[in-house]
Formats: C-alpha cells, sequence, structure tokens
C-alpha cells in the first residue's frame, strides 16, 4: 500500500481507460507515450493527490498488531489525537 502500487487493482480494459484520458497530461508533463510511462505518471499523480484518513482505538492489541503487520502505517503517517488516551494505552504504545 504505500507503494501507491496495488497489483491487479484494475483490469486492462480499465487501465486503458485511464491510460486514454491521462495521456495528453502525461505528455505535456514530459512522460512517455508508452503503458509503462503512463502508469508511472498515474501512480505518481496518485500518491501525490490521494489522502487517507484511517482512526484507530489505542485500546488493546489490534492497533499494535495492525502497525506490525503494515508497517507504513506507522511510518507514513500523521498521528492527531481527540480524544485523551488511556494511561495503559500510552504506556502501551510507549514499550512498542
Amino acid at each position: 500500500l504505500s507503494s501507491g502500487n496495488i497489483p491487479d487493482l484494475f483490469t486492462r480494459e480499465e487501465y486503458d481507460g485511464i491510460f486514454g484520458s491521462i495521456r495528453n497530461v502525461a505528455k505535456y508533463n514530459g512522460y512517455a507515450d508508452d503503458r509503462d510511462s503512463l502508469f508511472e505518471y498515474f501512480i505518481d499523480t496518485v500518491r501525490r493527490n490521494l489522502h487517507l484518513i484511517l482512526c484507530h482505538s489505542p485500546v488493546g492489541s489490534t492497533f499494535r498488531i495492525r502497525g506490525r503487520k503494515f508497517p507504513a502505517l506507522i511510518s507514513c503517517m500523521c498521528l492527531d489525537l481527540f480524544h485523551a488516551w488511556p494511561r495503559d494505552a500510552l504506556f502501551g504504545v510507549a514499550e512498542f
């Protein structure tokens, strides 16, 4: 997920439609008119413009387990606290 490339997310026909719609803009921005370059432009554009908001509870082991399975959730994120965390959750995250 952190790379921006999810294999088999779109069919070949869907990619053909995407590439057809971005071809002129990609060429204008200096990308070649071939599948690899158009895919590179598409992924670069997605990385630049796609932002996700994920909400996790710090209580329990679920947050810690997801952090271990998907390290980009931790290393590529910005943490906003909206409520006070329970003391044991703060210690649990600090010990992680």
